[in-house]
């Protein structure tokens, strides 16, 4: 476990081999989520990397006439 401090603007740095090991880059939308009083940061992923997320999830739904 890896220990961070908390700056006096309440920034905190991610240790770079967490960065790597996660493949965080500068820019990189992080999600932050408080769970059981804990911080948890979640990457934001893009909707491109996203795809294929679900297998298995069947998309052939029959679908109304009107919004074919």
């Amino acid at each position: 476990m890896k220990t961070v401090i908390v700056s006096a603007r309440f920034q905190i740095a991610i240790p770079r081999v967490l960065c790597r090991q996660l493949d965080i880059q500068p820019g990189h939308k992080l999600k932050v989520h408080v769970r059981d009083g804990h911080l948890e940061l979640t990457p934001e992923l893009t909707i491109t990397a996203s795809r294929g997320f679900l297998p298995g999830l069947d998309t052939q739904i029959e679908r109304e006439k009107d919004r074919v």
